[in-house]
């Protein structure tokens, strides 16, 4: 488990890096077979099929998407670039969400290049810079691994959510002091706006714990460093969110961790939290399977003590809450004994007092 305390300090941030992103040990010389193949594969595309040739912002039809698999079959190209984050990364990684895994074709993953791939469009190439050239590859193994439409253009994601929990805040700020987790912390937005608000409702940083938890350990580097090497941007944005955390040394105070919400050992290893949040999660392409999401909700409700309460609220996949309706997850909470209300936005799981 990887669990860093947030700091702002760059030496900080590139010590924590190098557990999960292994550089000075990577060889580009275990590449030079694939980067061969892959050429050979690309100049007879080359060769033989036509203009438009993949770009990044093509618009891409189902013609060019049939092109590019004749010549340019994902199911050859794949296999290299995820041996290349394997020998990357110290941890397992996890494919199922990377563009490169979900695209419909070489093509169509090159259209959805950012800024820093641009012209590179041949697989060869692509894979050889990247065994080459260490600050690429940390680009890439980011914009890989945490992909834009994850993230709202904003931190503030849930405001009605934030509202019901001032109010909960207004009865319960007398306790001597508050744990909260936000479960599928992501990059540690909420985690970070959910802090400001508990210092906006008069709460000492010393009286509060925040945990937030997610399932890859970039995410949860990105998070405890505002750090998002892959794009500047969101990475001055997010700092200036997160300001006023930082300053009121509430940063010391918060902890972000890679855990599988899925695992009873969470339960053993972590107490109770007066207040957990899971957003965007439950339901959604990631996690929809109905023995999971109860997997889930059970392990989550162990971690409540009477009286405590669980949100769960998702704006990002409409498409799937016609398969998992904000019903369905209320039906899962009641299971595991949690009493269901209203919670300005998505679902409020109350633990009754035993």
């Amino acid at each position: 488990m990887f669990c860093f305390t947030p700091s702002l300090d760059p030496g900080d941030a590139a010590k924590q890096l190098e557990k999960i992103i292994i550089s000075p040990g990577f060889n580009p010389a275990n590449f030079q077979l694939a980067v061969q193949s892959l050429q050979r594969m690309f100049t007879s595309f080359a060769a033989c099929c036509p203009p438009p040739w993949p770009a990044p912002g093509l618009l891409v039809t189902p013609e060019i998407n049939l092109q590019s698999e004749m010549w340019l079959p994902l199911a050859e190209i794949q296999p290299h670039f995820q041996r290349l984050c394997r020998s990357a990364l110290t941890y397992p990684p996890i494919f199922a969400s990377c563009p490169l895994t979900r695209a419909a074709s070489w093509a169509a993953f090159v259209a959805s290049f950012p800024a820093f791939l641009r012209g590179i469009t041949n697989p060869a190439r692509l894979l050889e810079k990247l065994s080459q050239d260490a600050d690429l590859r940390e680009k890439f193994l980011f914009w890989s691994f945490m992909p834009h439409r994850f993230y709202g253009s904003s931190t503030m994601r849930y405001p009605a959510q934030m509202e019901f929990i001032r109010q909960w805040l207004s009865v319960n700020k007398k306790r001597p002091s508050i744990r909260i987790l936000d479960a599928a912390s992501g990059d540690g937005g909420t985690t970070y706006d959910l802090t400001r608000l508990l210092l906006e409702a008069g709460l000492a940083p010393e009286t509060l714990e925040i945990e937030g938890w997610t399932l890859e350990p970039l995410e949860v580097w990105s998070a405890a460093f505002g750090r998002f090497p892959h794009e500047h941007g969101r990475e001055a944005a997010f700092r200036l969110s997160a300001a006023s955390v930082f300053s009121s040394k509430a940063n010391k105070r918060i902890r972000f961790c890679s855990a599988d919400l899925r695992e009873k050992s969470l339960i053993f290893n972590n107490g109770h939290f007066d207040l957990i949040l899971c957003n965007g999660l439950l339901g959604g392409p990631i996690m929809n399977r109905k023995d999971e999401l109860l997997k889930v909700v059970e392990n989550l409700a162990d971690l409540l003590p009477a009286g405590g309460i669980l949100l769960a609220a998702d704006h990002f996949h409409d498409g799937w809450k016609k398969k998992i309706p904000e019903e369905a997850l209320g039906d899962l909470f009641k299971q595991t004994g949690l009493m269901v209300i209203q919670a300005g936005e998505g679902l409020c799981g109350l633990k009754p007092d035993q």
